[in-house]
């Protein structure tokens, strides 16, 4: 999984622009739909058409007014609720009496036929105009609560991501050391044997294999096919220490070739079987590798004719350490859609692995 693809950051800049883009769309669509409500409503009783004179006057004195009030929100924003509440009911009051002010001048000079007789008049009419501020206080708090809350999943998204990654590099390179140290062994025993040019071929073999394993980002995922390629590079190195002892077998489908896979995740599998199954006998023995579609799942599996495992279930011996590794690396990315399975077959054992098919964008 590429941790690109699960989260981008914004810049500051940009951030700042798309939320003033939001505010300010959202702000004039409010008082957009208030003017038009308004206007339905006095074509609906016959109003005279200057009675649009005041529609206007209010809904651009209400755009003006309640402006300021988004400054006012995001600093209630972080007081205590028991602040908050009744601070924004005051707010919402002192707001709609300034903006009744407006409406008010707007019906003397346009309304012939209204009249206010007293300041009370003024008064009601602002506790009656709160609960439109207040809806407007109540959105800005809502739209500010869910972009609270989408920031936090992206954040928790881009920890997930970064520890997932920080994860996978672990597994991986947890694999290099364990390979290097058994390489350089076996080219140690073919020095003491005087095998000079065979091990002449395993050290450049081995450089081979090692430059591939650093070129290759262990975040990104290669086809089967690849896979295949770098497990040769490894098995290579192995068959001349072997000879023909060593014998492997392919059997992988063709429509399974381009399905992407964690890079080198065979590889640890492998040198468990060379380990256990193929250098403690003297006739070497024979490890097959095999993979296939079924159901949208790639199967692969590694299996060897050697003696198993005592307790497959429970893998107490040196081949734990591989298969745990590879089990952990699967979990990382697939989570529960994965499995790794490790059984005897009597003779020899046999380790199936199964994750979602993903096929290469190339295919």
């Amino acid at each position: 999984m590429n941790y690109a693809h699960i989260a981008r950051y914004m810049t500051l800049p940009d951030l700042k622009r798309n939320r003033d883009v939001l505010f300010w769309s959202l702000h004039a669509l409010g008082w957009s739909g208030y003017g038009f409500s308004q206007y339905l409503g006095a074509v609906l009783y016959g109003k005279p058409i200057e009675y649009t004179q005041v529609i206007l006057q209010a809904t651009v004195w209400g755009f003006i007014v309640s402006a300021p009030l988004r400054y006012v929100c995001r600093w209630l924003w972080s007081r205590p609720v028991g602040v908050m509440l009744p601070s924004a009911a005051a707010i919402a009051f002192i707001t709609a009496l300034a903006w009744r002010v407006g409406v008010n001048w707007a019906y003397q000079q346009y309304d012939s036929s209204w009249q206010m007789n007293y300041w009370t008049d003024l008064l009601t009419g602002a506790i009656h105009a709160t609960y439109l501020i207040g809806c407007w206080i109540g959105l800005y708090f809502g739209v500010h609560y869910y972009e609270s809350m989408q920031m936090q999943r992206e954040a928790a998204l881009r920890s997930s991501a970064l520890a997932q990654e920080a994860q996978l590099k672990m597994l991986r390179y947890q694999l290099n050391p364990h390979f290097l140290f058994n390489t350089l062994n076996a080219i140690s025993t073919l020095i003491l044997d005087n095998r000079n040019a065979t091990a002449n071929s395993a050290v450049t073999g081995l450089s081979e294999f090692l430059r591939y394993t650093l070129d290759q980002d262990p975040m990104k995922k290669v086809t089967v096919a690849q896979e295949l390629e770098a497990l040769n590079l490894y098995l290579n190195i192995e068959k001349m220490r072997f000879g023909s002892r060593l014998q492997i077998e392919f059997s992988i489908e063709d429509d399974a070739m381009d399905v992407l896979m964690p890079s080198l995740l065979l590889q640890p599998l492998i040198e468990n079987a060379v380990k256990y199954a193929i250098s403690p006998r003297e006739e070497g023995g024979r490890i097959r590798i095999g993979g296939h579609l079924t159901g949208g799942m790639l199967q692969l599996e590694v299996s060897d004719d050697g003696p198993g495992m005592h307790d497959p279930t429970r893998l107490t011996n040196g081949r734990g350490v591989g298969i745990r590794n590879t089990r952990e690396r699967l979990h990382v990315l697939y989570a529960e859609r994965s499995t790794v399975s490790v059984t005897n077959t009597e003779p020899g054992l046999r380790v199936a692995l199964s994750f979602p098919a993903e096929h290469s964008q190339k295919a």
